[in-house]
């Protein structure tokens, strides 16, 4: 007999829940595979853009064969968690046998994309994996340890953007991912921890290791690393050589923006515990991000 936690919460399709569990919303997270695309200006080279595609769709099938696979490993966890427990896998209405086999058919697709794009990609793909297997383990109980596991999916995802139209990553690039994945990943933690409260440690260990004081503290001197650092990055003389002028300093009003919406969010509307989900709904959010690419596109694109 099926206990009450374990009952499907929304009776859908066994091909939508499945869909669902796959977390197509949180695909989002790489576009930052296409950001070596856009500042080594090769967004016009057709050739670049397919390999930049291809790329952002081999991380999306890794990506959603990780979140399987997390989902399968935390399920009785998720099961007690007030959001979690309506995942598909959580609520029953996926089970553990068709989660694996989508999960090495996803895993092996992801990896044959990326060998298609050559074989530091590859070897990106293959890092990216074994870096989500090491975080669902054991990385996720660690403070501190947890969010920098994040934070260094993201690294790998640029590293592989990098390397599918084959331009080296500039220490600008790796400084600001890491930065502004640590701050996401430290107020994700943040948001969970305001979430559970006292029975934080149940459904995560490292939350145990962390206190809102302790992850304001964390979170104030990334935010202010992430800033100062793209500030630098846009006035860099390399930058101003590279793109014939300065006017890459006009994006960074945006980024601040972006961030102080962020932190209003996460702080004053309770939001922050899905960052995707932020950006899918949040229209003043949208608007900013929309508004700082076209500044990209005109400061480095647009000659004088």
């Amino acid at each position: 007999m099926i206990s009450a936690d374990r009952v499907p919460l929304r009776g859908r399709p066994r091909a939508l829940a499945l869909a669902a569990a796959l977390r197509p919303a949180q695909w989002t997270k790489n576009a930052v595979v296409v950001a070596p695309l856009l500042f080594a200006l090769r967004a016009t080279d057709p050739r670049s853009v397919a390999r930049s595609a291809l790329a952002v769709v081999a991380f999306c099938a890794l990506a959603s064969a990780s979140y399987l696979a997390n989902d399968l490993s935390d399920r009785e966890r998720d099961r007690r968690h007030p959001v979690k427990r309506r995942r598909p896998i959580a609520s029953g209405e996926v089970g553990a046998r068709a989660a694996i086999s989508v999960a090495a058919l996803l895993g092996a697709t992801g990896l044959a994309a990326c060998g298609a794009l050559g074989m530091w990609v590859l070897a990106c793909g293959a890092g990216y994996l074994a870096l989500q297997a090491l975080y669902s383990g054991f990385l996720k109980e660690f403070p501190v340890l947890d969010v920098f596991a994040i934070a260094a999916g993201f690294v790998l995802r640029v590293l592989a953007g990098a390397a599918a139209i084959s331009v080296p990553v500039s220490s600008w690039l790796y400084l600001c991912t890491l930065l502004l994945a640590l701050f996401l990943a430290l107020e994700k933690r943040r948001a969970e921890l305001a979430l559970l409260q006292g029975s934080a440690n149940e459904h995560r260990a490292a939350l145990a290791g962390y206190t809102l004081p302790f992850l304001d503290q964390l979170v104030s001197i990334v935010c202010a690393c992430t800033v100062l650092a793209y500030a630098l990055y846009t006035l860099a003389p390399e930058t101003v050589e590279k793109f014939g002028g300065d006017r890459l300093k006009f994006t960074v009003p945006f980024v601040l923006f972006g961030i102080f919406r962020y932190l209003f969010l996460v702080h004053r509307c309770g939001d922050g515990g899905q960052p995707e989900r932020v950006l899918l709904v949040d229209r003043t959010l949208q608007v900013d991000i929309a508004a700082w690419l076209a500044v990209v596109v005109w400061a480095i694109y647009v000659r004088r």
